[in-house]
């Protein structure tokens, strides 16, 4: 009878008996997960040999969907003041941080120690009221050092590159004009809406501003005016750009009111979609067929549903 065993002596077919047992060559999970170094593991491990065929696929184009999206769900669990779900959503975030920085060790490009290192010493960096002797009146003072080590961080930066490449423009002078007509250093991928409320803290920040919420209020009257003009001309054009003009002065607004826009628009979606299923609940208890009601009548049960809540 043949015999596997007496193919590869009796001491070797034991040991791969036993790693057979224990798992195999197969990577086994680590014993303590709650140590960051187990997350780093677990990333290698589905990035390596044995892993998972989808994570090994895995480049940093292709997983920038995924950190958006998670970040959105870090927001919404926020917004929700539910903590499991915090807990949950911020361990998904740090997942695509690990994960990213596993890719970028595999090309030999950087480990997550730098990552490490280079947010802690730029923290460090721009908190000199906390590490160093600075001392600041308050968060308004706090944010305009921000910014000024934050600028001057850039303008080292664009000096180093511009020597690297033989060349030796002052144009990061605090005074003079960019020479990137691309102003300002704000991801495009943002939400818009958020975009635009960065935009108008970066012009504030350069002394081009409303003076006060009354002026932004007269501004939004003018764009809603105009919107309305675009409306009577029925042109599709000029209408989409009066509207996200009316848009780009609401998130102006709001910033002068001390209000997140991005936030303050997911609130009004959720409550939205909250009043939304209420009403179709109380049609469907009042036997009626939502699809053939009335305006009056929706009317009626949207009200009942605000009022029910």
């Amino acid at each position: 009878m043949f015999s596997y065993a007496s193919t590869l002596g009796g001491s070797k077919f034991l040991r791969i008996f036993e790693l057979y047992l224990k798992g195999g060559g197969m990577p086994q999970p680590p014993k303590n997960t709650k140590d960051f170094s187990a997350l780093l593991e677990v990333v290698k491990a589905l990035r390596g040999p044995d892993g998972c065929p989808w994570d090994k696929e895995q480049e940093h184009s292709t997983l920038t969907r995924y950190a958006i999206e998670e970040a959105f769900e870090l927001s919404e669990a926020i917004d929700q003041d539910d903590t499991p779900a915090l807990i949950e959503e911020l361990g998904d975030l740090l997942f695509q941080v690990a994960l990213h920085a596993e890719i970028a060790r595999q090309e030999e490009r950087f480990a997550i120690e730098e990552v490490i290192e280079g947010i802690c010493e730029k923290m460090i960096r721009r908190h000199p009221h906390v590490f160093s002797d600075v001392k600041v009146s308050g968060t308004t003072e706090v944010i305009a050092n921000w910014s000024q080590i934050k600028a001057a961080e850039k303008a080292a930066k664009a000096a180093g590159g511009a020597a690297g490449a033989g060349g030796g423009s002052d144009s990061t002078a605090p005074n003079s004009p960019p020479s990137d007509p691309v102003l300002f250093d704000i991801p495009q991928a943002l939400p818009a809406l958020l975009r635009a409320h960065k935009i108008g803290e970066k012009t504030e920040r350069l002394n081009f501003d409303w003076p006060h919420v009354s002026a932004v209020m007269e501004k939004v009257d003018e764009e809603l005016a105009e919107l309305k003009q675009a409306l009577a001309q029925e042109s599709p054009e000029r209408q989409a750009q009066e509207l996200g003009d009316l848009l780009f002065s609401l998130a102006q607004l709001a910033r002068h009111l001390k209000v997140d826009p991005e936030q303050s628009l997911r609130q009004t979606n959720q409550r939205f979609e909250r009043r939304f299923h209420r009403a179709r609940q109380l049609a469907a208890q009042q036997q009626l067929n939502w699809m053939d009601l009335s305006e009056e009548q929706l009317e009626s049960l949207w009200q009942q549903a605000k009022l029910s809540e």
